[in-house]
């Protein structure tokens, strides 16, 4: 069988859905790598590195395309009129698609996976239990992107984060405060602590408590009997009340804060508000937010996609794209190990060969289409 990993054309996108170590695993199951020439150029992944792990190096997408029965990628294919390749009319009807497809957003990409009788997998619908952990793709990609955000606000930040005792006098530490405190919010109280700042986080989740206090952040939430995760780990939506009594523990808060990172996203739903205009305004001049929702319309009012804005009163938000591609090598690492042990247990060791077992949960939490029909749950209304 042939795995193809054709090179990103999204726009932002650095990122590559193979790196050398994982090819070499690929074909030790038996599978023939192709990898679209400079698919790897961005992550720092040149072609002959590829080809020493055994690859074979495809000269444009179609060549890559034309005989692959399982394609890895980072996003979803491009249909007609998205770019300068449509990647969709080159895929062999009945392969497999294994990405980040983003369907909610894209359904007639989902429509077109079954009309061309494409097996389609989610990755970003991995069910949250123990033996999915490692092909996670949401969780590796989040850590970075924590970590990103904290590098990002040292960036623009005209001050130095630790406290500093010196002959001439005392810098003060920098106060941080996390909104959200999922897998990128952890990383970004670790990071920010490892930089010596005063760090608080809030979430909606009571859970969270024990994890900020553990990685010596101050824990900061409104009571309440509400309960604030999903079955899944996610976080819920919450009512109104609750919302209005956050957002007033909020503006009392982030007044006193010199850094606030925003990284609060609801599965399937735009991201919630956290900071309102007003909370901008009530922020000190040189104050920084880095909002990591931003594409999914973003935690702050303010926030531009793709942009760095600085108000009247002299508060710099920071709204970047796709910030797990900011660290394009370490994230494609990662991404790239989390679908080999995706494809791993599916692989027949004695002929090599994919042996799917249709019924099980990790398959039916990310799979959208099968047999030219719609079947994941959180889509069939739209078939």
């Amino acid at each position: 069988m042939i795995i193809a990993i054709p090179k990103e054309r999204h726009q932002h996108e650095k990122r590559v859905a193979a790196t050398p170590d994982t090819v070499k695993k690929l074909i030790s199951f038996g599978f023939n790598v192709i990898v679209e020439k400079d698919a790897g150029k961005n992550s720092q992944i040149p072609d002959a590195l590829y080809e020493e792990a055994g690859a074979s190096i495809a000269a444009d997408a179609s060549s890559a395309y034309v005989n692959a029965d399982i394609i890895f990628k980072v996003q979803r294919p491009m249909m007609n009129g998205e770019g300068d390749v449509d990647e969709m009319s080159q895929i062999k009807e009945g392969s497999i698609l294994v990405a980040i497809l983003d369907p909610t957003k894209s359904p007639e990409h989902v429509q077109s996976y079954a009309d061309k009788n494409i097996s389609a997998f989610a990755m970003e619908f991995m069910p949250r239990i123990t033996r999915a952990q490692s092909m996670d793709v949401l969780s590796s990609q989040s850590n970075l992107a924590g970590y990103c955000a904290v590098i990002d606000a040292a960036h623009e930040y005209g001050r130095a984060f630790p406290m500093m005792m010196t002959a001439a006098g005392t810098v003060a530490p920098a106060k941080i405060m996390i909104m959200g405190v999922g897998v990128a919010g952890l990383q970004a109280i670790a990071t920010a602590k490892r930089l010596g700042a005063v760090v608080s986080a809030t979430d909606v989740r009571a859970a969270a408590a024990e994890q900020v206090e553990s990685l010596g952040g101050k824990f900061i939430m409104v009571e309440t009997e509400e309960s604030g995760e999903t079955e899944g780990g996610y976080a819920r939506e919450m009512s109104d009340d609750y919302k209005k009594r956050q957002a007033e523990l909020i503006a009392e808060t982030i007044k006193k804060q010199d850094i606030a990172i925003t990284t609060a996203l609801i599965p399937g739903r735009p991201a919630p508000i956290l900071i309102t205009d007003e909370m901008v305004a009530s922020m000190k001049p040189g104050s920084i937010i880095i909002d990591l929702a931003v594409e999914a319309g973003g935690n702050c009012t303010l926030s531009q996609p793709g942009e760095i804005v600085t108000t009247d009163n002299g508060v710099i938000i920071v709204g970047h794209l796709n910030v797990p591609s900011r660290l394009a090598t370490d994230a494609s690492a990662l991404y790239s190990k989390n679908l080999l042990n995706f494809i791993t247990p599916l692989v027949n060791e004695e002929t090599g060969d994919l042996n799917i077992d249709w019924e099980d949960e990790i398959i039916t939490g990310t799979l959208l289409t099968k047999d030219k029909t719609i079947v994941h749950e959180r889509l069939k209304g739209g078939n």
